[in-house]
């Protein structure tokens, strides 16, 4: 057998090491990546902007062990923006909109695969997250994504998020999608992000939603903009699974589903899961490229863009008894309401903690002012106290002033009455979960969080 440094791979490495195009043509003389070199690259790849952000920046703090954890050697984040075309996005024909999502979406993901070749080709170590899916559904329904965009995007300066929780890029508007890529060098300089957000706090957002996700006051119903805009992605399409689990037959399965909805669903499966609304995005005029027809106009823009939204007839899906089921029977009756399940059901103790602030219905929760304590024992040991008070909610992992309910329970039986795997009962009466207070308030606790 040869030896390692005769083998034509080895030798070819090394004698590489000495040619002209690696990482030593892009280094400035402190060792660091050329920012304009970078930049050029984005663009060339096909990108409309670019930002640079360090790993060590603060506002990235909440995601830097989870991006460190996937690739340890991320020391800077490129963020990038492709810009789709408006009209298409504003279409009530969702096909038409979804297209464009599906296509710039692609494009993304190339555009950070053509970065992350040109670093490789000069020795540069980079990897590319998907700009949506895949994700990492091992942890669904907890954290699934490699790495947050609009938080990178924002603090390399393409853009603040609007009071619809969308990125709106100062020139191109909320119009973008966005990528990421983890490099292995330090750059030259980054970017910070800029000091206005292009939101117009117009409200079209609030008025266009057809489940009253954005409420006038900037609060956002996470679960209502879930449950319906992401119908045919994950818990939907398990919800939809599961009511096929359950039917006895064609006929009942017919009960449950038009033939609408099952053609739908195929449709996601063959070209791409499809966004049912995603209205917030195509009514939004801020972007110094959008708002003209709007500053010209604001009637003819209304008439253009956001009216065919709202007078869409379509099918809306909320959870039962919800915000969003009281907001679509109320704002827009013309549109079919179909109570289903947002299927999401937590996994762990701390998911269920972390979720009751994107379940959480406020209007459900009108009048009430209770403080509940909860004691989970067993497989996890945690305690929290859950303040529902004035619309609003507080949750801290430790137990605080004086509870109206203290729920002591074993973690694995609480979260299969959550899960609704089994009833209550049951665990009562074999003391798996206790109460000291009111069932009355637990009933109160479980109409705030519909599921």
């Amino acid at each position: 057998m040869s030896r390692m440094e005769e083998h034509p791979t080895v030798i070819n490495y090394y004698m590489s090491r000495g040619g002209n195009y690696r990482a030593e043509n892009v280094l400035s003389p402190s060792g660091k990546l050329d920012t304009t070199w970078l930049r050029d690259v984005c663009i060339e790849a096909g990108a409309d902007d670019a930002g640079f952000v360090a790993i060590d920046r603060p506002s990235l703090s909440g995601d830097k062990d989870d991006i460190l954890g996937y690739f340890p050697r991320t020391k800077s984040l490129v963020s990038f923006v492709c810009r789709m075309n408006r009209e298409p996005i504003r279409s009530p024909a969702r096909s038409v909109s979804n297209l464009e999502f599906h296509h710039i979406g692609d494009k993304v993901n190339e555009v950070a695969r053509r970065i992350v070749s040109a670093l490789e080709e000069r020795g540069i170590r980079a990897v590319n997250p998907s700009m949506g899916f895949p994700m990492e559904m091992g942890n669904f329904p907890e954290k699934i994504w490699v790495v947050s965009h609009k938080t990178v995007a924002v603090a390399a300066g393409l853009g603040h998020m609007g009071i619809h929780r969308n990125v709106i890029h100062p020139k191109f508007g909320n119009f973008i999608l966005l990528g990421t890529v983890l490099v292995d060098a330090e750059l030259e300089s980054y970017d910070n992000p800029i000091d206005y957000n292009p939101c117009l706090e117009c409200k079209l957002c609030v008025a266009a939603c057809p489940v009253g996700a954005i409420a006038p006051d900037g609060y956002f119903n996470f679960s209502a903009c879930y449950t319906h805009n992401y119908r045919e992605f994950m818990s939907g399409f398990t919800s939809w699974v599961e009511g096929i689990a359950d039917s006895r037959d064609a006929r009942d399965y017919l009960r449950k589903f038009s033939d609408s909805e099952s053609a739908s669903m195929w449709q996601s499966l063959s070209y791409g899961a499809n966004y049912k609304a995603a209205y917030c995005m195509a009514v939004c005029p801020a972007g110094e490229d959008v708002i003209g027809p709007f500053l010209e106009n604001r009637r003819e823009y209304l008439d253009d863009v956001v009216k065919p939204l709202q007078k869409k007839e379509e099918t809306v899906y909320v959870v039962p008894n919800s915000d969003a089921e009281a907001h679509a029977a109320k704002r827009f009756p013309h549109k079919t309401v179909k109570a289903v399940s947002n299927g999401l059901r937590p996994k762990s103790i701390s998911g269920f903690l972390d979720g009751l602030k994107l379940t959480f219905q406020r209007d459900k929760s009108e009048g009430m002012d209770a403080t509940y304590h909860f004691t989970f024992t067993g497989k996890e040991s945690v305690q929290a106290t859950v303040v529902i008070r004035n619309g609003t909610i507080e949750i801290r992992k430790e137990l605080t002033g004086v509870p109206n309910l203290h729920i002591t329970a074993e973690s694995s039986a609480w979260l299969g009455f959550i899960r609704k795997e089994h009833g209550i009962i049951m665990p009562l009466l074999l003391k798996k979960i206790r109460l000291k207070g009111s069932i009355a308030l637990l009933k109160a606790f479980g109409r705030c969080f519909p599921s």
